[in-house]
């Protein structure tokens, strides 16, 4: 016999299926994302169906039950009754400095911290982002307190006060949300290589041109995805509002709703047109900036 012959048969090779995994993964977060969208939207076109029905409707034949009609007309009672127009000024008085400001003040500090190195770097991050672990409801009693005590210009308040003024609401959301953007920032700044600064430093540019005209357009991405969710977030606060506001011509849109209840009964279907009227300019907003927005919340994870 051959020296062939004598080797024994080698062992069949075991056939490893490395996509089958793989596709069963993906099917499962197909499935997962699925579903999580529907339990999402579905209060959404839920409140958009209770808004087109009268209320004589839903009387009638209870919400769970299919309609007899559909019309705008709660939503035409929402805008006059509501005085829409009125309160959504507010808020914008209220929404767009706030967001300006938190911006400009969280790329400054999150520059610092990000492309310089000194003894407190780390320490000075902790206490921008210590803030976000407490609920804001701790702050309410001496905020309060604060707000009657501190004295503003007739131009700013003609309450005299912090208290019930504008600028009041604008400065607590601007206090709040640093922190958060003050971390996201950060860690995106500390993604842009630090060669590019040093050749700014060797060209003799200042420490405002390097922030200014190079750092924050390398951020564009980032400031758009942080101004999408500072004005969803401020312009739908409902807690500083009311505990910081005492006049009703004061409130935003958000507290507006309250015009549309009733003293002695609600109709949930007024009040459904009127939430998805108030809803409409932050969808606008993040329907613009949408592209931004997801390139900003991703772009980070690409780099080093």
């Amino acid at each position: 016999m051959t020296a062939a012959t004598d080797r024994a048969p080698a062992p069949a090779t075991e056939v490893v299926h490395v996509g089958r995994p793989r596709a069963k993964r993906r099917v499962g977060s197909y499935v997962f994302l699925t579903l999580a969208a529907i339990f999402w939207i579905a209060p959404v076109l839920w409140t958009l169906y209770t808004a087109l029905r009268p209320v004589s409707d839903t009387d009638a034949h209870g919400y769970f039950s299919w309609p007899r009609m559909l019309t705008l007309e709660n939503f035409i009672n929402a805008w006059n009754q509501g005085d829409i127009i009125h309160y959504f000024l507010n808020s914008v008085y209220i929404t767009v400095p706030a967001v300006l400001i938190t911006l400009f003040l969280s790329t400054c500090v999150a520059y610092v911290v990000s492309r310089w190195s000194f003894k407190f770097n780390l320490v000075m991050l902790l206490i921008f982002t210590a803030g976000n672990l407490l609920p804001q409801q701790v702050f309410l009693a001496p905020l309060f307190k604060v707000y009657l005590a501190i004295s503003l210009p007739d131009w700013l308040s003609d309450s005299g006060k912090l208290y019930d003024s504008l600028f009041g609401l604008v400065a607590i959301n601007v206090s709040f949300q640093m922190g958060f953007c003050v971390f996201v920032l950060s860690n995106f700044m500390k993604t842009i290589p630090h060669e590019i600064t040093e050749a700014a430093l060797v060209d003799g540019a200042s420490v405002w041109t390097q922030y200014w005209k190079l750092t924050l357009p390398l951020c564009r991405p980032a400031l758009a995805a942080m101004a999408t969710l500072l004005t969803t977030w401020i312009y739908n606060d409902f807690f500083w509002a009311v505990a910081l506001i005492s006049t009703g011509s004061k409130y935003p849109i958000t507290t507006a709703i309250l015009n549309l209840k009733g003293t002695y009964a609600v109709n949930n279907n007024l009040l459904a047109a009127g939430a998805m009227i108030i809803a409409i300019p932050t969808l606008a907003v993040y329907f613009a900036l949408q592209r931004q927005f997801i390139s900003g919340l991703t772009l980070g994870s690409t780099k080093a």
